[in-house]
């Protein structure tokens, strides 16, 4: 079973893949959480100015490919250098505004994951989810 060390070198991973044109501007935790059925993940603002990503704690099993792993990642990374919660500048209005997150993803080399991605949540994520709660 993959483990909070194994997420953050997942993270580094994909930072330096995709992302490596944006400068870090505070320590950004990342960590397996809660067990949703809703969602794969999340980003807070701390109060000590530190930035928080969290993944669902089902993402752990290795039933999870790892590219859902990957691609919330990404998705959580895109919140964070459109400025939302973060101390980079706010983009955007709204996070997910017209689309902004999934633009940003293709333009960084992740369509296939995002086709993956969305497979896999009509097809198996229910079933999935329900076998590992």
């Amino acid at each position: 079973m993959r483990d909070d060390e194994w997420l953050i070198n997942r993270f580094c991973l994909i930072w330096n893949k995709h992302f490596s044109d944006i400068e870090k501007k505070n320590h950004i935790l990342v960590r397996f959480k809660g067990r949703w059925k809703n969602k794969f993940g999340h980003i807070k603002k701390l109060k000590d100015g530190n930035t928080e990503i969290v993944l669902n704690g089902l993402l752990k099993h290795e039933e999870i490919p790892e590219y859902i792993i990957d691609v919330t990642l990404a998705h959580e990374i895109v919140h964070y250098i459109h400025g939302f919660n973060s101390p980079l500048p706010k983009l955007y209005k709204y996070p997910h505004y017209g689309g902004i997150v999934r633009k940003e993803l293709k333009k960084r080399g992740l369509t296939l994951e995002l086709r993956m991605e969305r497979n896999f949540i009509k097809e198996k994520w229910p079933a999935v989810h329900d076998s590992l709660r």
